[in-house]
């Protein structure tokens, strides 16, 4: 393997750490409300414009803007889901799916209005200089999403088997009639997964934004390989969907090296629906039973 390979394979296992990010945000409310916030993408977005405003234009010290970006996008959660998703929910109609995605594009345009147009470079010292790793130049940024992206799968796992919020979580999601008979006020849990759910995607965004540009319209095609990872390693499954969106992000990075960048998206979407052909419930999942 020469050395540029392995370091966009690096560089590809960061990026799916990022779309880990976005599908694990996906999963928490999908096994809370059996819903889906579909401005997640948006979000991610908010959070890098609000860390990006606060610390270069602001002037703000970075950890306490980042700080800022995810208490931000996490209000944004508690919002959306009060005005977007409970009441359909409540009448038992499907439009918040389009509630939600008529969200994501209100916060787009109201982005595009304040921040600008214009792509803008967040400036980070874990972007700048790469680290030798194994033989290979890896920039320390890399390491930092990777780590992420698995440590906060881990931390979420061990949450909802050790913590009583956790377990309260997991009671809503197997049966919400018996949780609120015990006492669980399964409203707040899920309002509380959707600003779970928004803060992963606003941490997605914060964390990616010195690899990219930052920008109004930066979050609709990581959203769409947020939810593509999600449903490929299993929307119940939280390791599932962050190890799909590694793997996502691996297809990626070998594509981009062997066929151009140009190929990168035909190429990935293409062997999404080739994986969820032969395994149509995820690569991680695994089918309901249902009662007949």
């Amino acid at each position: 393997m020469t050395p540029m390979l392995a370091a966009s394979l690096v560089s590809g296992l960061a990026v799916g750490a990022m779309y880990g990010l976005l599908a694990l945000g996906y999963h928490v409310t999908w096994v809370v409300s059996r819903s889906v916030n579909f401005a997640q993408g948006s979000v991610m977005m908010l959070g890098a414009v609000i860390a990006f405003s606060l610390a270069v234009s602001g002037g703000w010290p970075m950890p306490f803007a980042i700080a800022a970006a995810l208490i931000g996008c996490a209000g944004f959660g508690v919002v959306l889901e009060r005005v977007a998703v409970r009441p359909f929910r409540a009448r038992g109609s499907e439009s918040w799916l389009m509630a939600t995605v008529a969200a994501g594009m209100l916060v787009e345009n109201a982005a595009m209005f304040l921040f600008g147009k214009e792509p803008r470079g967040m400036p980070s010292a874990l972007a700048r200089h790469p680290v030798m790793l194994f033989g290979v130049g890896v920039l320390p940024l890399h390491i930092v999403i990777l780590l992420a992206g698995l440590g906060l799968a881990g931390l979420f796992l061990l949450a909802t088997r050790a913590t009583p919020y956790g377990k309260a979580l997991l009671a809503v999601v197997q049966n919400p009639r018996a949780a609120q008979l015990m006492g669980i006020d399964a409203a707040k849990v899920t309002v509380f997964a959707y600003a779970l759910s928004s803060a992963l995607a606003g941490l997605a965004g914060v964390l990616i934004a010195p690899l990219t540009n930052v920008a109004a319209d930066m979050g609709f095609v990581f959203g769409i390989k947020g939810f593509a990872a999600a449903i490929l390693g299993g929307l119940d499954n939280p390791w599932g969907a962050v190890l799909a969106g590694l793997l996502l992000g691996l297809a990626e990075a070998s594509v981009t090296a062997f066929a151009g960048s140009g190929a990168t998206v035909m190429a990935s979407f293409g062997l999404v629906i080739l994986a969820l052909y032969l395994r149509p419930h995820g690569l991680f999942g695994r089918a309901e039973a249902r009662k007949v």
